[in-house]
C-alpha cells in the first residue's frame, strides 16, 4: 500500500503542498482532483523521488519506495520518449533499468490488452497518432510490473472518444494486474467512472476525503461542491451521478 503522511515539500523557499496525509491500496484508484496550481503534480513529483520532502514519509508496504515500484504514465505521451527511438526501445527501457529479463509473452499480451498492434512499437513517437502514443506510455508503465502507476493527467491530450476507450483498457488491465493508481486528473467524469476514493487538493491542502461514491453523491467541503457544480455546468459528469 502507498502511503503518504504529513508530507510538506517547498519549492523556491513556497510551501507548495503542506502536510498532505493520503493512502492507495493494490488494485485500488485515488483520483486527486483540484485546479491547476492546487499541488498535484508536485505530489506526483514527490512521490517518485523527484522532488525532495521538507518534511513527512511516503512509503510502499512500511519501507521507502525503491527504484521500479512505482511508474510514471504523462500527459503529453509523445514528450514521455526520445523522439529519435524507436517506440519499442522506450517501452523496454524499465526492463533493461532494472536489470530485468524480457518478457515476450508479457509484452504481447500487454499489447493485447492495450489493443496495441506490436508492430506499431517499430515506429518512431511523431509517427503514431497521440492516442497510440498515449497507449505505448502505459505500456512502458506496465512492463516491469510496477505495483503502483501514477498518472498525471493522462487522458487530456486525447479527444473524448479516445479517452473513454483508454481509460476503460487501462481499468481491465489493473483488474488483471492488480496494481495501485493515484490519478491526478481535472476529469470529473473519469474520477466517477473509474476511481474508488477522492481527494480533493486546494492551494497545497487537502480539502476533503472520501469515497467516490460518496463524494459524487455529497460532497462536504464547499470547494469539493464547486468542483462538483462546475462539472455539472460544463456537462463533463451527468446530474444523476450526484
Amino acid at each position: 500500500m502507498l502511503n503518504v503522511n504529513n508530507l510538506t515539500v517547498q519549492l523556491g523557499g513556497r510551501e507548495i503542498i503542506s502536510s498532505i496525509s493520503l493512502s492507495v491500496a493494490p488494485g485500488k484508484t485515488l483520483a486527486v482532483l483540484g485546479e491547476s496550481g492546487a499541488g498535484k503534480s508536485t505530489l506526483v513529483g514527490a512521490i517518485l523521488g523527484l522532488l525532495r520532502a521538507s518534511s513527512g514519509q511516503i512509503s510502499w508496504a512500511g519501507k521507502p519506495i525503491e527504484r521500479g515500484k512505482a511508474a510514471l504514465v504523462m500527459q503529453e505521451p509523445r514528450s514521455a520518449f526520445n523522439p529519435r527511438l524507436p517506440l519499442r526501445r522506450s517501452v523496454l527501457e524499465p526492463l533493461y533499468a532494472g536489470k530485468l529479463p524480457d518478457d515476450p509473452a508479457r509484452l504481447e499480451r500487454l499489447c493485447k490488452g492495450l489493443e496495441i498492434d506490436p508492430n506499431m512499437l517499430d515506429r518512431l513517437p511523431y509517427q503514431v497518432s497521440i492516442g497510440q502514443a498515449q497507449r505505448a506510455g502505459v505500456l512502458r508503465a506496465l512492463i516491469a510490473s510496477p505495483p503502483l502507476i501514477l498518472f498525471d493527467e493522462p487522458l487530456s491530450a486525447l479527444d473524448a472518444v479516445t479517452q473513454k476507450h483508454t481509460a476503460k483498457l487501462i481499468s481491465t488491465l489493473q483488474q488483471e494486474e492488480g496494481f495501485a493508481a493515484l490519478i491526478v486528473t481535472h476529469d470529473m467524469g473519469y474520477a466517477a467512472a473509474h476511481a474508488d476514493s477522492i481527494a480533493v487538493l486546494r492551494s497545497g491542502h487537502i480539502e476533503e476525503m472520501a469515497t467516490a461514491e460518496n463524494f459524487f453523491r455529497s460532497p462536504q467541503s464547499q470547494y469539493g461542491q464547486d468542483l462538483l457544480n462546475a462539472a455539472v455546468s460544463l456537462g463533463a459528469i451527468e446530474r444523476a451521478v450526484i
